[in-house]
């Protein structure tokens, strides 16, 4: 928890300069937060920035997630700063339960991303960012034994972000897609790497409807590897996010996460809420 109290201690350093906290962007444009930690949709990072931060503002946002499934449980609560537009720092702390082993998986994430170019609404073609998420666990036991190599690892990932006002019979429609470089099995939670390693740029995507200004639904996709020979499979959800104002939004979705660690048919609910400042 030490990383994360740092994390918070930087953004109240932050709290005397809030006449230049970000407000200036469209309601929703920023997605939700990932279970990474970096602004995106639930599984995936897109390529806008956290918060509603533009060129002369900042942002901070904190949330928690936590995901259901049949065999597990994760739970995730972190922190974005968003500066002027361009650069997003992120630091998410991961718990995933395993009952059947009667342990707990920790991990820490420290991302950045910066924006490389555009904006998903008002730029000809979509926003892209580059972004980094470093990875570490806190025990490394169970990912030795079911085989990995490492337990600390580093994805690098390139996003493309669009916002289609009114294009789907007067709706928005909102697109996302993603490269990932990784060695990471099942988010780094079963470390990097393994006997079995071989692909290692990955695909991910996402895309959706907004019924309303505030309410979107849509479905997400992320291709993984089975370094450790376990059947790792990719990953699904569909979700509904609600966006009711520029300080909180809420994303409910139903997960399809494969296999994991040799336990088939993972499916069940997701929950995350974000606080936006």
């Amino acid at each position: 928890m030490s990383m994360l109290k740092f994390f918070l201690g930087f953004i109240a350093c932050l709290l005397p300069f809030s006449n230049f906290a970000g407000q200036g962007k469209l309601l929703a444009t920023p997605g939700v937060s990932q279970v990474e930690g970096s602004a995106g949709g639930g599984l995936v990072p897109w390529a806008q920035l956290a918060g509603y931060a533009t060129d002369d503002e900042f942002a901070i946002n904190g949330f928690c997630s936590r995901a259901d499934v049949s065999d597990y449980t994760l739970d995730v609560c972190g922190a974005q700063i968003n500066l002027f537009n361009r650069v997003e720092f992120s630091y998410a702390e991961q718990h995933f339960d395993v009952p059947a082993l009667n342990t707990k998986i920790e991990q820490s994430i420290t991302g950045a991303k910066i924006r490389l170019y555009g904006d998903i609404v008002y730029s000809q073609w979509p926003q892209l960012s580059l972004g980094v998420q470093h990875k570490s666990l806190r025990d490394g036991a169970v990912a030795t034994l079911v085989g990995a190599e490492k337990t600390s690892g580093t994805d690098i990932y390139l996003a493309a972000s669009k916002l289609h006002l009114g294009a789907l019979a007067g709706y928005n429609w909102f697109w996302n897609m993603t490269t990932r470089y990784s060695d990471a099995n099942q988010l780094g939670l079963l470390g990097y790497g393994g006997a079995n390693s071989r692909q290692k740029l990955l695909f991910e995507g996402s895309t959706a409807i907004f019924l309303s200004r505030d309410i979107a639904v849509g479905i997400e996709y992320r291709q993984k590897s089975n370094n450790l020979g376990l059947g790792e499979e990719d990953w699904r959800d569909v979700f509904v996010a609600w966006m009711p104002n520029k300080y909180v939004s809420v994303t409910a979705a139903w997960l399809d996460l494969g296999s994991i660690a040799g336990e088939d048919d993972q499916t069940g609910w997701y929950l995350s809420v974000t606080g936006y400042w």
